[in-house]
């Protein structure tokens, strides 16, 4: 079982030996793996240049946990055929779980070039990407998995933690570039806001508004923030000037209008909503 299947490769064997190649693939499938491995490993010792039992044999061996005689196996069976479809992804996925990072990427990449609609082969890159802190390069690659197979749970699991440190990182990079900036405040004061310190995201928008007050969309969250303390005439406000900013404005015509809804004023809020 790799990367959530099990993977059985057929290809045509030399003669003599394609019954036992069928013998220890469906070893495999079974889950016997030490009547696969003996099988695989009499078939490659047969027939030496069979690179898809190498593979399988591969596979049996990284089953078993035994990760370098897995590449091993895998090296064999690309040095054989180089564009054996699945090789150089199990190449990958082997060197990873040795921790080989650097030696991980490489036969990935050239799985998703040879195969680009593979989302496994993507998700992969990404999982391996993203162990080596390059969450970018995490990121691109999870999101084309993503794409390609959109209800995969653990490409989403991926993918979310990716844009998470993306997310971070770009933070980090903002606070250090420019500590006493607009977006730090703003940020600072979603952050709060999430943390249901609605109190703390008040004055953090404040002093966000403080030093760019023309900012198109601040009055309208502190105007939120306003709604969630119960504060209904400061939050009005906030949307009020929200709309003097910026006319084309939704979120703050609407929540302006489900403020008057609450106040009662019913043709106002209907008008504004509308």
């Amino acid at each position: 079982m790799i990367g959530g299947g099990t993977v059985l490769l057929r290809a045509q064997s030399p003669l003599g030996v394609d019954s036992r190649f069928r013998e220890a693939s469906e070893a495999m499938r079974n889950g016997n793996l030490e009547a696969a491995a003996e099988g695989f490993v009499a078939v490659v010792k047969e027939a030496p240049s069979f690179a898809a039992a190498h593979l399988n044999l591969g596979l049996v061996r990284e089953e078993q946990g035994r990760h370098e005689e897995a590449i091993a196996s895998f090296q064999k069976a690309l040095l054989l055929n180089p564009k054996l479809r699945g090789a150089n992804l199990f190449l990958g996925i082997a060197e990873y779980r040795l921790n080989q990072l650097d030696k991980a990427i490489p036969p990935l990449r050239k799985e998703t070039a040879a195969y680009p609609k593979d989302a496994g082969a993507w998700m992969w890159l990404g999982v391996v990407e993203l162990a080596g802190e390059h969450p970018e390069e995490a990121a691109a690659a999870l999101d084309k998995a993503a794409d390609l197979n959109p209800s995969d749970v653990d490409i989403l699991y991926h993918r979310g933690q990716a844009h998470l440190l993306v997310s971070k990182n770009s933070y980090a990079r903002m606070f250090k570039v420019d500590p006493k900036s607009w977006r730090v405040h703003q940020v600072i004061a979603q952050a709060s806001a999430e943390a249901d310190h609605y109190a703390d995201a008040v004055a953090e928008y404040l002093a966000a508004i403080k030093l760019a007050p023309t900012q198109p969309g601040l009055h309208e969250e502190l105007g939120s923030e306003y709604s969630s303390l119960g504060k209904v005439q400061e939050a009005e406000d906030a949307f009020l000037r929200e709309l003097e900013i910026d006319p084309n404005s939704v979120f703050a015509r609407y929540k302006l209008g489900v403020l008057n809804v609450e106040r009662g004023d019913g043709a106002k809020a209907k008008e504004l909503i509308e």
